[in-house]
């Protein structure tokens, strides 16, 4: 399938200057994370697509020679395979995007977690791994550290992982070593020379003679470790943390995958959050909203006092400042909103029936009006 064109991708105009690319690029990155559209195919290629367009537009060589030849111009410019993750230099941009939590979305262009490091050209890393952590509002109010057990293909401790029998390796004949061969290519431009991964050793430059019986050359086996993980107040549905080096071994040495760990919070039986606000109701008696009371309200790991002023309505809402959750790595706190409902009683005493038919008598006399309705209300707003 032919690609489609950078400037359509994004959603901009030819002439859009850099703010407008990267705003553009910014909105489908969200829109088509990996995260937030799991098992989606569709999404996971319209995000590889924008990055590949972002990563040309933002680029003022890159974008003039597209400008000028179109997709034939970027011959060569990304690698005998086409664009990958390794192409791409704006990896910063994610954790401005994500709100400072790392992400994963290198494991969609390819190579999974054996791709090579981009800080060491000649190591490879391991794998990321993914947990699910449910915390209850509770941890989320205090933060929480947890031990959590999890499976990893750790060292190979027959052969040190070094994934030889006896410690033996020879020189890779193909590229002599140095893990990388030169390929060339036609292209409109004339000849077009690339560097990729020695397709014989995998880029390591020497080839294992005598495997290891235990873990086959691999160099690593899988084994079970206990982490720690410490997960700060105010986390949300959605959030995950990064724990660099926990990952999974590189085969024959190398750097160390991460493990993510994904944020899902517990449903609250009292309690509803958006954001860092909490919300509750709380049932109040007649006698407490007409005469005016004082009650307390459990919220978590403390108990609040609220004044109920003489003459409270059903569905009265009041706001108390900073009592709600904390917001991630800041002392900003939410607010609590509490909304309370007289609850009518039922299977009343005779005691309770002589002075409630009492209370009647003033009841036939009052000149009840209902208040306008929300609807009405919203009405108004426009006349």
């Amino acid at each position: 399938m032919a690609k489609r064109d950078y400037y359509e991708v994004l959603g901009v105009e030819k002439n859009s200057d850099d703010d407008t690319i990267k705003r553009a690029y910014r909105k489908l990155a969200m829109k088509y994370h990996p995260d937030k559209n799991k098992d989606n195919k569709e999404a996971e290629e319209k995000f590889k697509e924008a990055c590949e367009a972002y990563e040309v537009l933002s680029d003022k060589d890159k974008r003039a020679r597209y400008d000028q030849y179109g997709h034939a111009g970027l011959e060569g410019a990304f690698g005998n395979g086409g664009f990958s993750w390794n192409d791409f230099t704006h990896q910063g941009d994610f954790s401005d995007i994500f709100g400072g939590f790392d992400s994963i979305f290198e494991a969609f262009f390819g190579g999974g977690g054996s791709r090579r490091s981009r800080h060491n050209p000649g190591q490879m890393k391991g794998e990321d791994l993914r947990i699910e952590m449910s915390l209850s509002l509770k941890e989320i109010a205090e933060g929480v550290s947890k031990t959590v057990k999890i499976n990893i293909k750790d060292t190979c401790q027959a052969c040190n992982g070094t994934g030889s029998q006896d410690g033996k390796t020879k020189t890779c004949t193909q590229c002599g070593g140095q893990g990388q061969v030169r390929q060339v290519r036609q292209s409109l431009f004339g000849h077009v020379q690339t560097i990729v991964t020695c397709p014989s050793c995998k880029g390591e430059g020497k080839i294992i003679e005598n495997k290891c019986s235990v873990c086959k050359g691999e160099g690593r086996t899988p084994q079970s470790k206990n982490i720690n993980v410490n997960i700060p107040a105010g986390v949300s549905e959605g959030q995950y943390i990064r724990l660099r080096g926990e990952g999974n071994v590189a085969p024959r040495g190398g750097i160390r995958g991460d493990i993510l760990v994904h944020i899902h919070e517990k449903e609250d039986e009292y309690l509803k959050r958006e954001g860092a606000n909490l919300y509750r109701e709380f049932p109040i008696t007649f006698t407490q909203a007409a005469l005016g009371s004082e009650i307390i309200v459990p919220v978590i790991n403390k108990k609040i006092k609220i004044k109920i002023p003489a003459g409270t309505q059903s569905g009265k809402v009041f706001k108390l400042n900073n009592q709600g959750l904390p917001q991630v790595n800041s002392s900003l706190m939410g607010d609590l909103f509490v909304q309370v409902n007289i609850v009518t009683p039922t299977n009343l005493s005779q005691e309770e029936v002589r002075i409630l038919e009492q209370f009647k008598v003033f009841d036939d006399k009052r000149d009840l009006k209902m208040e306008k309705s929300f609807f009405d209300k919203f009405k108004d707003m426009f006349r």
